[in-house]
């Protein structure tokens, strides 16, 4: 595991859009409109599980998904707050944090394969990010 450079896959690269960056983790936003829904990405290479983290980085990666949860929260009101750690097609280790309302475009059921992604409009999307980072920083 060690030795190789950490890169982000390219579906998740091609999925998202840069949020921040967090002692472990990249935060990125799906561009997806119909969910706020934002994806943990620890900067560590070979990584598919959170049991192939070492303890410190299980620990440190709690308190960022604790973290971006609660500002998730806080920018976008919401029901429900889904965490998931999946990977069934991105091997890649991320974790999913997605703010849910009730009667949204897959409630109750899962957002993974759900409709068509439907893309932020550019003020929408730098609206967002500017509200995200604002939360993180508190």
């Amino acid at each position: 595991m060690s030795g190789a450079a950490f890169v982000l896959d390219p579906r998740l690269k091609a999925d998202t859009q840069p949020v921040a960056t967090l002692p472990l983790c990249d935060v990125l936003l799906m561009n997806d409109a119909r969910f706020a829904w934002l994806i943990l990405v620890p900067r560590l290479a070979a990584r598919t599980e959170i049991l192939d983290l070492p303890e410190a980085e299980r620990t440190q990666l709690w308190q960022e998904i604790n973290q971006v949860a609660a500002a998730l929260r806080e920018t976008v009101p919401c029901d429900k707050l889904n965490i998931g750690a999946l990977g069934n097609i991105v091997r890649q280790l991320h974790v999913h944090v997605i703010a849910r309302k009730e009667g949204d475009a897959a409630w109750p059921g899962p957002v993974w394969g759900s409709g068509v992604a439907e893309p932020y409009g550019v003020d929408e999307l730098q609206s967002l990010k500017q509200g995200l980072r604002q939360s993180l920083a508190q």
